[in-house]
C-alpha cells in the first residue's frame, strides 16, 4: 500500500468538509498536521480571499479551479505525503482531474463525502451554517447536480 495519501473532499457548503478536515488533522502527529496545514491543503476558495475577505466572483471561478488544481498538481510531484482537495466536488467530472493525477502519481486516493446533499433537512442546515452566505436556494440547485459515487 501506498505512503502517500490523496483526500479529494465532497459536500455542499456547510456540510462540515472543513470540520472533518480539522479532526483529521488533529489525529495526526503534531509534525505531520503543521506540514499539511502549511502545505497539502487544497481549496479553489482560498483564491477568493483578498486581503482575509471572502469575495466570491464567478467570472474568476475558472481560472481559480485550474490554479488550485495546478498547485495540487506541484504538491503531488513534490510528493507531499498527505494532499487535500477541500472543494465541493458534487460531480465526478469537478474532481476527476485531481483523482487522476493523484492515482497517475502513485497516490492512494480516499474520497470523503461528508453529510446527504439530497437531503433537504442537511441541505437547510447547510445553508444555515455556512460561511460565505450560500442562501438555501443555491444549495438546493446545487445539490440536484450531485453524483453519487
Amino acid at each position: 500500500m501506498s505512503q502517500k495519501l490523496a483526500i479529494i473532499m465532497r459536500g455542499l457548503p456547510g456540510s462540515g468538509k472543513s470540520h472533518w478536515i480539522e479532526e483529521y488533522i488533529a489525529a495526526l502527529p503534531l509534525e505531520v498536521g503543521f506540514r499539511l496545514r502549511r502545505q497539502g491543503i487544497f481549496s479553489t476558495d482560498h483564491f477568493f480571499y483578498q486581503g482575509g475577505e471572502y469575495r466570491f466572483d464567478a467570472k474568476k471561478l475558472s481560472e481559480y479551479h485550474q490554479r488550485n488544481l495546478t498547485a495540487f498538481i506541484q504538491a503531488l510531484a513534490l510528493e507531499e505525503p498527505i494532499i487535500i482537495c477541500d472543494n465541493t466536488n458534487l460531480c465526478h467530472w469537478e474532481y476527476m482531474a485531481y483523482e487522476a493525477a493523484a492515482k497517475a502519481l502513485g497516490y492512494q486516493v480516499r474520497i470523503v463525502l461528508v453529510g446527504e446533499p439530497l437531503d433537504p433537512v442537511h441541505q437547510k442546515l447547510c445553508a444555515e451554517r455556512n460561511r460565505h452566505q450560500v442562501p438555501l436556494s443555491q444549495i438546493q440547485r446545487m445539490a440536484r447536480l450531485f453524483e453519487a459515487f
